[in-house]
């Protein structure tokens, strides 16, 4: 890029609000990926996968699967999003992704065996299609476009865990938050002369959880960028008044 400040052109229509994933990356190119996984099957394979698979409803804060708890297949996320996240031994919580309908979550293991190794949780009401281990392992005997699918998928998760790895790695806080609020105006700002506007509430916490930090520290770093007039906060929205700026952090740029 500048691949953001190309996405942020004034021609690019904003996506719906639960439209696209989200998680920590270097671009906001292809955060969607995954999110079309099944549309190689036939419409009689799509009914099977339906019929073998359990349906869940779940209101907001409730538990999709548990880190820690035996690994028993996956689900699919037809309606609603849901957070993946780990938490460490302090306590301490980081977002691996917020995942929207058409992705699957419960990974990385598909046939059972072992232990989740991070937890999803529904922010929203949600609707997913649970896949047990038994079911995956008899689909793909089945149905080999199936086994394609999931190929697929696991490739696209593959590549989002990559991107994550990478900016936790090399990239300092400081250019993680500023790389998240421009990947958040791509996603869902709109231009207004040279500002871009987040129509999409995330809280500290949310944002501290995205980019390894704390809500004291996001809280401190978003209240200096007002000061200096790269950003404006209130409660309806963020506004990137000066996205030329949080580019300059991205490169490295103090």
């Amino acid at each position: 890029m500048p691949p953001t400040l190309v996405a942020l052109a004034p021609t690019r229509t904003p996506a719906p609000l639960i439209a696209s994933a989200l998680f920590l990356s270097e671009s906001s190119v292809g955060f969607d990926d995954g999110a079309t996984f099944l549309d190689r099957l036939t419409p009689g394979e799509a009914a099977r996968l339906r019929e073998a698979g359990r349906t869940l409803s779940l209101v907001p804060g409730q538990s999709v699967f548990e880190q820690g708890e035996p690994h028993a297949g996956i689900f699919l996320i037809e309606e609603g999003r849901v957070r993946v996240f780990y938490t460490g031994p302090s306590g301490r919580q980081i977002t691996l992704a917020y995942w929207t309908p058409g992705h699957f979550i419960g990974g990385p293991s598909l046939t059972g065996g072992g232990s989740h190794q991070w937890s999803g949780q529904a922010i929203e009401p949600c609707r997913v299609l649970a896949l047990s281990a038994a079911t995956l392992r008899n689909l793909v005997r089945q149905m080999p476009n199936f086994a394609l699918c999931l190929i697929e998928a696991l490739e696209a998760k593959g590549r989002c865990y990559t991107a994550m790895a990478q900016m936790l790695g090399t990239r300092s806080v400081i250019e993680r938050l500023a790389q998240l609020l421009l990947t958040l105006g791509d996603l869902y700002g709109r231009r207004e002369g040279a500002a871009v506007v987040i129509e999409r509430r995330i809280t500290h916490d949310e944002i501290a959880a995205l980019v390894g930090s704390t809500r004291q520290w996001v809280t401190m770093m978003l209240r200096r960028f007002q000061e200096e007039g790269v950003v404006a906060v209130d409660k309806a929205c963020i506004r990137l008044t000066r996205p030329s700026r949080l580019q300059d952090i991205v490169q490295g740029e103090s």
